[in-house]
Parts: structure tokens; sequence; C-alpha cells
């Protein structure tokens, strides 16, 4: 295996797609991926994984059920387990996901956010 860096303003660069995670990584059954967010998404949960959200450039709003997270580039939080949440961006965000390789992106909702093949970049 060779190891190599991994660019993720040149990986952003090559889709212009919202709420379609791409896989950048793997590591220990976990996947690293990156996602541009604009507009709204749907509030779900994931029953047996937790994710993780950094914050490459832009603003994500995270609702919960009480509160709602702001997060600026630069800034991650890790959403547990069966935590109902809506993820949203007024305008275009740059992200990166730390998940399980499991993780459905619409969690326990199936819908036309759902995205069940990820591509590989």
């Amino acid at each position: 295996m060779e190891i190599q860096k991994v660019n993720l303003a040149s990986k952003l660069n090559i889709f212009n797609d919202y709420w379609s995670p791409k896989i950048v990584g793997a590591l220990n059954n976990q996947l690293v991926k990156v996602a541009k967010f604009k507009g709204e998404f749907v509030m779900h949960h994931h029953d047996h994984e937790d994710e993780l959200f950094y914050v490459i450039e832009g603003k994500l709003f995270i609702e919960l059920k009480d509160k709602t997270l702001e997060l600026g580039a630069g800034e991650f939080v890790i959403i547990p387990k069966g935590v109902e949440h809506k993820p949203y961006a007024p305008d275009e965000v740059h992200v990166m996901l730390f998940e399980l390789a499991s993780t459905l992106n619409t969690g326990n909702v199936d819908n036309d956010l759902t995205v069940n093949d990820l591509d590989k970049i």
C-alpha cells in the first residue's frame, strides 16, 4: 500500500453537488469524507454510529431538539449515535466527516437525499 497525502481543497474542487459525501480516505473501519452542503437537510439520527462534522470553510448549523449549533471554519462537533440532528447551511459550506463505513448519510431516513453508494475521489 502506497502512503499518499491528501489535499482537501483539490478534492473539493472535483465536484459541485450538495449533500453527497465523497470518500477521501479510510482508517480503522472509518471513512474520511468531504462534502459540500447548502440549504436544508433532513432531521435524522444514526442508531449505531457517532458522526463527526469538521468545517473546512463556511458556516454550518446543526439543529438539535433543544438548540442549534453554529460551527465555523476550524471547528468540529461529534454527534453521538441516537441523537436527532439536522444540518443546514444558508450558504455553501465545505465539511469533512469522520464516520464508520456503515454510516448512511441520512441515518434512519430514506429519501431523495440518501446516498447509498459513495464516490471515492
